[in-house]
């Protein structure tokens, strides 16, 4: 029998974007209650500013503790990217020391750590969910959301694309990619999928355009970190002068639906949802 949906206020830890903004909005439109736990140096106090929060440091572990008790909090999610901090920067308190000794220093900023963190939330009897349980659209579905579909060309940049993010991926780099014509334009790193676009609209080539491809990395914890991708992505990708984005199915946020694929369709561009594996397994040019 599954679980009823907790009546309690929904725990944002933010982070970076508008994110945590968009689920607050989400969440009180279920009419649900929030309580936006912000990260100092991370999240943009404006997008908190108009729901229930508190503001902690990266490593507050006690005092994020207490705001969340405080507020009532029993279920909590994850969202916005979160700078890594150097190791000197950190100023843990006890809390956050003890945790951080136990799971090891050099696991910072790691898959690792955020699958620690999310054991160290659940040992302290708050459930994390992700943000595609709180978001209406849910995760990316698989195939075409547009009419515009890849063909031989923009298939054959996907399949490089893959290959470039999952090597990216594996070593804990980023989540997203861009190539065309079988030339890698630009890759994401701790910048972002916004900073990458327009790094790469200034090195595209004439001829047909890229494609962005977003995945999510091998043995991401994505309950904590899934992509995410909507309509400020295929503004970037348009601006880019791409042909279309290629998100894997099921390991991605899909935002801002209706308006993402009506602004996808007007400028000619695909918007796809791939299996991985089977992208790379495909060895002709026919739509996997």
């Amino acid at each position: 029998m599954p679980a009823k949906p907790s009546t309690s206020p929904l725990g944002i830890v933010a982070g970076r974007g508008d994110l945590p903004a968009r689920l607050a909005e989400q969440a009180q439109a279920q009419g649900r209650g929030v309580f936006v736990l912000a990260l100092t140096g991370q999240a943009d106090p404006a997008a908190v500013a108009a729901y229930p929060h508190a503001w902690v440091r990266l490593v507050d572990g006690a005092a994020a503790l207490k705001h969340l008790r405080g507020a009532g909090v029993e279920e909590l999610v994850f969202a916005g990217a979160v700078k890594r901090p150097s190791l000197m920067s950190l100023r843990p308190d006890r809390r956050a020391a003890s945790f951080l000794a136990k799971v090891g220093w050099r696991a910072l900023g790691d898959d690792s750590l955020l699958s620690a963190i999310v054991a160290e939330f659940e040992a302290e009897g708050f459930r994390v969910i992700g943000a595609d349980q709180v978001w209406g659209d849910g995760r990316m579905p698989a195939g075409a959301l547009t009419k515009a579909r890849p063909d031989a060309t923009a298939w054959r940049d996907i399949r490089r694309a893959v290959e470039v993010v999952q090597a990216l991926g594996a070593v804990d780099v980023g989540q997203g990619c861009v190539v065309q014509q079988g030339i890698v334009l630009a890759v994401e790193a701790v910048e972002g999928t916004d900073a990458m676009l327009r790094r790469a609209t200034d090195l595209g080539r004439d001829g047909p355009g890229g494609v962005l491809v977003k995945l999510a990395k091998p043995g991401q914890n994505r309950r904590i970190d899934l992509p995410a991708v909507g309509l400020a992505t295929v503004e970037g990708a348009i601006a880019a002068g791409l042909r279309g984005l290629a998100v894997e199915a099921g390991g991605a946020l899909l935002m801002e639906r209706a308006a993402m694929v009506r602004t996808a369709e007007a400028a000619g561009l695909f918007v796809y949802g791939i299996d991985p594996a089977r992208v790379l397994a495909e060895h002709s040019d026919d739509d996997p």
